[in-house]
């Protein structure tokens, strides 16, 4: 230890004399500079330039002269401020001043300015000051006179309410603080303005009025409320439409609509609104929880109420007559409502299959209905023996065919009725006189069963003639006529559901004398003579040529469309004529085996495989080929079976020239624009005008369904002026919104004004829409 001790003074003198020793050599101030430079640069040395470059300093010497001007300027400073006393660059400052505000939980960095404890304390002892002379303050103005931050403002104050600031800070509002004092002038207010009020009113009003503030208000009078204090209800919750009953009001008003309800069965939601409550709906609820009832648009209907309108409907129906259900149900019911209360009563006593609303309020059984058919079945036989006096039958030859109205696909004809019609209507269009030189004739084999097939086309003699009669409509009475009837009959229903009833009426009183007068009809053709039977046969082939021919034709048309389309095209005219083909021929040779039917177009797939079961193989073969390849999806194998087929039956198929097959389409245009006059159904006129439209502009012949319509118009665009095309296409979106609007209403769920709309701008645009057509110039026909 002694030798330590020596070693160390002898250092101690050694470094006294290095002290006292003057430099012999001295470093200039650009050696310094370099040496300085140089262990920055190996970063053994941290020091930072001042901006005039005369000075070097450290990062702790930065940090201590920030903390220090920090202090001088009151606990409150800008970096940029620092950075211009410093003398260094803002990078620096800034970040030497994070690192002071991180480690330092007394100092804050906010918006670009270092904030300290003592300077927000003083800041606190300030507030409280204007807090105590205001009795409210708000941090927006805060915020305006310190040139903080909100939310640091309100963060701040609140760790120093109750020690450096005598107050509280609203709890549904934090950007308010006010003083004990203050809460309880306002409480006071409040509570002796709000114990004066003796009806409903609105709490937005009162701070109008009175200048409370807000949220405060809301807390005070739910607290008065909660308590007891108040005796009412705030209802809305904090919003502008809160309202403040008083209890005096309340049972005021739960007696009236108690009173109103027992004694009328109902309550209206308007009167209600009226009485002050906001929500009527809610209210009803909460105040009649244990009851049952049936809400409506417009009101609230009780038991009792409902209960009488169901033994009413019951009472009509079991009763097979009608009730008016005006007098039970309260005249200030809207008729939405009264259709809902109406309705509603027929689910519960599960009626609505028999019975049915009419004139808004009168219920009416659907066997009275069927009691008022009855009521014509005398003048119905009378009228259907004059009219067949008037209108004797006559054959249906070349000529009188062509008379035949063709009836559309959207008509009110039965399937049986509507497949006939189409298979006529293709006839009539593409008739021609048969013959021409460059005719392809197919000659048969089998020519000893003439005499029996003339026997047999009887029945196609006659089966022709109903169809006539099918498709020539008499009326039977019309809405007035039928009126007048029914107030002989009915002198208790009124005048207006007697006219509903009668448009009702109509179309199965007609439907039903078709067919009455079809039997008269049919009566009096039971023995048709020997002439008629040739004319009958040569009927026969002639129609098979024209449908072959018509068909070939149409086929041609579908080579304009996509592949997807065609196919569609292609089963439309297979389901058509391709099958109206097929049944004549098979129920042509049915007559041999008596199984031919009275008309061919009844004949369905199932009838088809069994007759042709029933036919000898040689014939059963071609004809199965035929019935097989209806369920096709392309025309060409079809054809090629039906001349195979027709050669087996003993029909000579002719092949039409170019001249007979522009006289096809003459006619079938022809037949087409005499239906487009006529008709009325936006659908239809718009399906005829694209198919003639089209024929016109590719010359084909089309036979399309209606969902291929969208695709006519398509392959119209470049064929025909832009605005015929663009008035064609609107004309197209009104027809599906009409057809989606009537498919709503039959579920209910239309709304009437855009129906209403729709069938108005049709109404305007289908005279347009047909002079697409019309007023073109007529083409003529060829003559043989």
């Amino acid at each position: 230890m002694a030798a330590d001790w020596e070693e160390i003074r002898r250092l101690a003198a050694d470094f006294q004399r290095a002290q006292f020793h003057e430099s012999v050599q001295r470093l200039s101030e650009r050696n310094c500079i370099e040496i300085i430079s140089k262990l920055v640069q190996e970063k053994k040395l941290d020091v930072v330039h001042t901006l005039d470059g005369k000075e070097y300093i450290t990062p702790s010497q930065i940090s201590r002269e920030i903390r220090d001007e920090l202090f001088v300027h009151g606990g409150r400073i800008n970096i940029v401020d620092l950075q211009q006393i410093i003398n260094v660059d803002w990078v620096h400052v800034e970040d030497r001043a994070s690192d002071i505000a991180k480690s330092d939980k007394g100092i804050q960095l906010v918006l670009g300015q270092l904030i300290d404890d003592t300077y927000l304390n003083r800041l606190a002892e300030e507030v409280n000051d204007k807090l105590q002379q205001a009795g409210l303050i708000s941090i927006a103005e805060l915020c305006k006179t310190y040139d903080l931050p909100g939310d640091f403002l309100s963060e701040e104050l609140s760790k120093r309410l109750g020690k450096l600031i005598q107050g509280e800070m609203d709890q549904y509002n934090r950007g308010v603080i006010f003083t004990p004092a203050f809460v309880s002038r306002h409480k006071a207010r409040i509570r002796g303005l709000f114990s004066a009020i003796t009806r409903p009113t609105p709490v937005s009003s009162m701070i109008g009025s009175f200048g409370f503030q807000e949220h405060l208000l809301y807390s005070v009078l739910e607290e008065l409320v909660n308590t007891g204090r108040l005796k009412g209800n705030v209802i809305g919750g904090r919003q502008d439409k809160a309202i403040y009953i008083p209890d005096i009001y309340a049972r005021t008003q739960n007696s009236w609509v108690d009173s109103f309800f027992q004694q009328n069965g109902y309550l209206e939601f308007d009167a209600l609104l009226r009485l002050g409550i906001p929500e009527p709906s809610s209210y009803i609820k909460r105040r009649f929880k244990g009851k049952k009832l049936l809400f409506l648009r417009a009101a609230c209907v009780g038991q009792a109420l409902l209960d009488q309108v169901e033994a009413s409907v019951e009472e009509a129906v079991n009763s097979s007559l009608w009730t008016d259900l005006q007098t039970l149900l309260p005249s200030s019911l809207s008729t939405e409502d009264i259709g809902m209360l109406i309705s509603q009563a027929m689910r519960n006593a599960n009626v609505q299959s028999s019975a049915r609303v009419l004139g808004e309020t009168v219920v009416i059984s659907e066997k009275f209905i069927s009691n008022c058919l009855s009521l014509f079945t005398e003048a119905m036989e009378q009228k259907a023996q004059k009219e067949h006096k008037n209108n004797p039958v006559f054959l249906i030859t070349q000529e009188n065919v062509k008379q035949v109205p063709i009836m559309s696909e959207g008509s009110t004809l039965s399937k049986k009725e509507k497949r006939e019609s189409e298979r006529r209507k293709k006839v009539t269009e593409g008739s021609v006189k048969s013959g021409g030189g460059n005719a392809r004739e197919i000659r048969i084999r089998k020519t000893k069963k003439k005499g029996r097939r003339d026997e047999d086309s009887d029945e196609d003699t006659t089966s022709s003639q109903q169809s006539t009669l099918n498709k020539t409509e008499f009326p039977f009475m019309t809405v007035d006529e039928i009126v007048a009837v029914l107030e002989e009959r009915l002198n208790e229903c009124p005048e207006q559901i007697l006219t509903e009833l009668a448009e009702d009426l109509v179309r199965p009183l007609n439907k039903t004398y078709q067919e009455v007068l079809r039997t008269v009809f049919m009566s009096s053709t039971s023995s048709p003579s020997g002439g008629k039977k040739k004319t009958s046969l040569k009927d026969l082939q002639e129609e098979i040529t024209n449908l072959y021919n018509n068909i070939r034709l149409f086929e041609k048309g579908t080579k304009f469309f996509s592949d997807e389309t065609q196919v569609h095209i292609a089963k439309h005219l297979l389901k058509t004529l391709c099958t109206d083909v097929a049944n004549l021929l098979v129920n042509f040779l049915a007559a041999d085996q008596m199984m031919s039917v009275e008309n061919s177009s009844t004949i369905t797939s199932e009838i088809r495989v069994k007759i042709l079961n029933k036919l000898p193989e040689e014939t059963k073969e071609p004809l199965m080929k035929l019935h097989n390849s209806l369920s096709n999806k392309t025309i060409e194998d079809f054809l090629i079976h039906m001349e195979t087929c027709a050669e087996v039956c003993g029909f000579l198929l002719k092949k039409g020239d170019k001249k007979k097959e522009r006289q096809a389409m003459f006619l079938h245009r022809q037949a087409l624009t005499e239906q487009l006059k006529e008709t009325e159904v936006p659908a239809l006129i718009l399906h005829l005008t694209s198919v003639i439209l089209f024929q016109t502009s590719t010359h084909c012949m089309l036979h399309a369904p209606g969902r291929c319509v969208p695709q006519i118009i398509g392959t119209l665009t470049g064929r025909m002026p832009t605005e015929h095309h663009h008035l064609l296409t609107a004309y197209q979106s009104l027809v599906v919104k009409q057809l989606v609007s009537k498919q709503q209403e039959e579920e209910g769920e239309a709304q009437e004004e855009l129906l209403k709309s729709t069938l108005t701008e049709l109404a305007e645009l289908s005279p347009r829409v047909k002079d697409l057509v019309l007023s073109q110039k007529k083409p003529s026909a060829i003559e043989d």
